[in-house]
């Protein structure tokens, strides 16, 4: 089983949003996936929740996992684990301890960026990153290229020896995605063209284990 962990101390930076769309894809090609929402908000959860109103899209278990250890069913192909904001010291450790690939969504703003600083500061001095044992790769999230806090952003990323995968945009689309419980790679081709294309860097990164 690959373990994918989606995690930053700051809330709102879209944590959900890159597991949610990641787990529609892999359970879109197949693979037994899971989503372990360590969230208080259940924000994966209730993502989930309205996915089962939809015939014909592949089943992804959702486990609750904020009251304890727990884990996904046998079997499963891909985890990906929701952390929830404002995580720090041994609770960090304990999540990373599970996880095969880190991704840190970072957004453009001066706030995002000092708090994300503290925070791959502080990665950066775990073991299993240290060892390779947690792959760590960066996305910088819901950015606009024409403004200047966007070269602001990838400046800030690329201070860091941690791979930059992606910048995704800000659209419409992930709010239809989360409110409906799909997945970017599901709603309409003509409609997402633009924002499908930008997932495939981590896709390929997160194949590459």
């Amino acid at each position: 089983m690959q373990t994918i962990l989606c995690m930053n101390a700051k809330g709102g930076c879209g944590k959900t949003t890159v597991a949610t769309n990641l787990a529609a894809w892999y359970a879109d090609e197949g693979h037994r996936t899971a989503i372990l929402d360590f969230d208080p908000q259940r924000s994966s959860i209730d993502w989930l929740e309205a996915r089962e109103g939809y015939e014909g899209v592949p089943l992804i278990e959702g486990v609750d996992a904020v009251a304890g250890d727990a884990r996904a069913a046998y079997g499963t192909d891909i985890a990906l684990l929701d952390a929830p904001a404002a995580v720090y010291g041994s609770e960090v450790t304990q999540l990373l301890r599970r996880a095969d690939a880190l991704l840190v969504p970072v957004l453009p703003s001066p706030i995002d960026m000092r708090a994300a600083a503290r925070f791959i500061d502080g990665l950066l001095k775990s073991g299993r990153i240290a060892r390779g044992q947690t792959r760590i790769a960066l996305i910088a999230n819901r950015v606009r290229e024409t403004t200047r806090i966007y070269q602001a952003l990838d400046d800030f990323l690329r201070r860091y020896d941690i791979p930059v995968l992606t910048h995704l945009r800000e659209s419409q689309n992930y709010i239809r995605a989360a409110e409906t419980g799909l997945g970017i790679f599901e709603l309409a081709p003509s409609q997402v063209a633009l924002d499908v294309v930008q997932w495939d860097p981590v896709i390929d990164w997160l194949g590459d284990a």
